[in-house]
This record gives C-alpha cells, structure tokens and sequence, in this order.
C-alpha cells in the first residue's frame, strides 16, 4: 500500500476498491482453474463453474455500485470502468452466463437440457447470497472510508419511475442484450468481447438512472436482497418477471415471428 500513501484520500480509496475487484478476478480464475482440472462430473463441473462466475460478477458490481456513488459528478469515470470489467468478465468467464435469463435462452432453443439448467440457476442464487455476505464481511475491515458494513444491509431502491415503466425498461435491456449476444456468436470473440461490453455500457448509462439496468435476476438478488424482503412483489416484477418477458418476446420475435413474416411475405410474392 505505500505507493499509495502519497495520493489523496479519495484516490487511496479508488486503488484500493480496484485492486479488490482484480484480486477477486484473479482468485476467481484460480478457482475455475483448479475445478477444470478436480471435477470429473459434470453436474459438479457446471455448478462450481456457474457458483464461481455469479460470484465475482455480484463481487465486483457491488464493489463499482459503490465507487459509483462516491463519483456520481463524473459519470463517465463510473461508464469506463463498466466497460473495462464487462471486457473483463467476457474474457475471463467464458462458457458460463451468470444471469438466469441467459440460462432459460439456452433452455427455451434447445441449447441446454432442463437439469443442466437447473443446475445452473441454482448456482447462480446460491452465488448471489453468497457474494452478498463475503462482501459485506469485506466492507466491515474497512479497507477505505467508504467501506462500511452496515450499508450493504440497507435498502436502498434504485426504482425512480413508476412500476411500469421499470418492468419496460429491464425488458427492453434484457431482451437487447441477450438479442445481441445470440446473434454475435458468428463474429470473431475479440471484437464480439468487445460488442457486448460496449452494448451494457450503453444499457447502464440509458437505464441506470431509472432502475439500475440490471437485467440479471440474480445479480438484482445481491445488490437488493433488503429491498426484495421489504418490497417483495415490485422488485420481484421489475427484476426477475421483466428480464424473463424480454427473453421471452425475444425468443417468440427471431424464432417464430420473423421466420412466419418472411414465409408469408415470399408466398405472397408467388
């Protein structure tokens, strides 16, 4: 920490706070090393992968929700470093979602069986509890000023409009991401990497504002586990049903709508 100690405060605190995300990228990536090469089973193999990747997603986003808050007169400082750890997270959780809408996907095109899914999502709510109490516990050494344990206890709603236009905005991002992120399969992985963080930076900085732009049940449980206990049904509308009806209209557009619109329209031609 001495080549710290001659920065402001403020800045000591941003180091440290990035120097947290990145040690638990780091030990993240150890951990998935070790079970690739100790588990044999698949079921195992899945759930340990999943559990690993919700973990350092939820680690990290609480980490930058928190530095989002100390900056909030230099938004773009907070956009960059989404980008930065969206690249990050790409990169280094390959072959896992952290996000159940990302899972049902699979299992509604046929991509991944119903156990494997299930699996999956069990993996990933675990991983979300467990994310929230190991950061909470983090917080509570008080490795910076802003590091306070109590807050990761505290509700506070990230909803500022009305409930309907929440559910449409987490709709409309989820069923945004996830279109991208089916149909960027075919292009190179650098610059796809590269795609879809620069597509959540955007859905950040359009719905951030209004609820977060979330559109990840389980990352929603981590950050708003006080507020799911205290408003259960709005939060369980806007960020776990309205995630699950974008997916849902996006998979009923490209799998049933536009397929139908293009035979219909070429046998209206003939």
């Amino acid at each position: 920490m001495s080549p710290l100690l001659g920065l402001r405060p403020e800045l000591q605190d941003t180091c440290t706070s990035l120097g947290l995300m990145l040690s638990v990228v780091l030990l993240i990536g150890l951990a998935r090393v070790v079970a690739r090469q100790q588990l044999h089973r698949p079921v195992a193999h899945a759930f340990v992968l999943e559990f690993l990747a919700t973990f350092q997603l939820c680690c990290c986003t609480h980490e930058l929700q928190l530095l989002s808050e100390q900056h909030p007169a230099h938004p773009t400082w907070t956009l960059t470093l989404v980008y930065f750890f969206s690249l990050v997270h790409g990169l280094t959780l390959v072959g896992t979602s952290s996000n159940p809408c990302g899972v049902m996907m699979q299992m509604m095109l046929g991509g991944m069986s119903p156990e494997t899914g299930a699996v999956r999502l069990l993996a990933q709510l675990v991983s979300a509890l467990c994310s929230r109490y190991c950061t909470s516990a983090l917080w509570n050494l008080g490795l910076t000023q802003y590091h306070v344990s109590e807050r990761s206890f505290a509700c506070k709603n990230p909803i500022q409009v009305d409930l309907f236009k929440a559910v449409i905005t987490e709709a409309v991002c989820s069923f945004l991401f996830h279109s991208a992120l089916l149909h960027f399969q075919e292009v190179r992985t650098k610059l796809r990497i590269h795609l879809l963080a620069a597509l959540i930076t955007f859905l950040v900085y359009a719905g951030g504002s209004l609820t977060g732009a979330v559109f990840n049940p389980a990352l929603a449980l981590s950050l708003h586990f006080m507020c799911f206990d205290e408003a259960f049904p709005q939060f369980f509308i806007v960020y776990w049903l309205a995630p699950s009806l974008g997916i849902l209209l996006m998979i009923l557009m490209f799998s049933f709508f536009l397929p139908w619109l293009h035979n219909h329209t070429i046998n209206k031609k003939e």
